[in-house]
């Protein structure tokens, strides 16, 4: 296998748990905007969020209250504080043995990037929760000129800041068939699916996976291999 040089790693679900955190944050961000639980809207709007989990939270928002720009952007605000809430309760751990698989990759000379569909402030307050404020060499969200997944631009932009030589020495980790695709339209040769979040066996190998594994904490192996 080519040597890796970067190992792209998503948050929630593949090095955080998630928990349901997501869906409740959903549920008080969508009350927000009108559509209450028991809005006959509201299980077709969750069924959403279900299939585009990894994707960039505000994109969701806009395809779900049809392009009112407002109106997303007022969810996608409340969506924030609402998980940045249950962050601040303590509703925030880790995936077993990820950090000393990160930790380890480090230690072996591996770049290591956090890439998440949050909002930055989002991000920042959960590796803050955490104590993982310095634990990866770079840390990415959407953002202005930053697409986010499915699209290939945070892996190629953690490549480029952190000098990568050749997109085929990028690995990348995370839960869903969204994060597979990001790695997959980045030319990354590691594109491995885990199973602690949201998605199934077969939609991430359907996505592209080349690996599907049980945890974060497999992918050393198959770096390795």
């Amino acid at each position: 296998m080519t040597s890796i040089e970067l190992v792209v790693l998503d948050m929630a679900g593949t090095t955080v748990e998630d928990g349901g955190l997501v869906e409740q944050a959903f549920t008080t961000a969508i009350g927000v905007a009108g559509v209450s639980e028991s809005d006959e809207r509201y299980a077709g709007m969750l069924d959403h969020v279900r299939k585009t989990m990894g994707q960039s939270k505000i994109t969701v928002f806009r395809t779900l209250l049809g392009g009112d720009e407002g109106a997303a952007q007022g969810a996608n605000a409340e969506f924030q504080r609402a998980y940045e809430k249950l962050i601040a309760d303590g509703h925030c751990t880790p995936i077993a043995g990820a950090e000393d698989t990160i930790r380890g990759l480090r230690d072996g000379g591996i770049r290591v990037a956090f890439t998440t569909g949050f909002a930055p402030s989002t991000q920042h307050a959960i590796l803050g929760a955490l104590g993982w404020e310095n634990l990866a060499d770079l840390v990415l969200a959407p953002g202005e000129g930053v697409r986010g997944r499915p699209y290939p631009d945070l892996v190629l932009t953690a490549a480029l800041k952190l000098e990568v030589t050749d997109v085929r020495r990028i690995a990348i980790a995370g839960d869903t068939p969204s994060d597979v695709l990001t790695g997959v339209r980045s030319g990354a040769s590691v594109v491995a699916g885990v199973l602690t979040g949201a998605g199934r066996a077969d939609d991430l190998a359907a996505a592209g996976a080349t690996h599907v594994l049980d945890s974060v904490r497999d992918l050393p192996a198959v770096l390795n291999s």
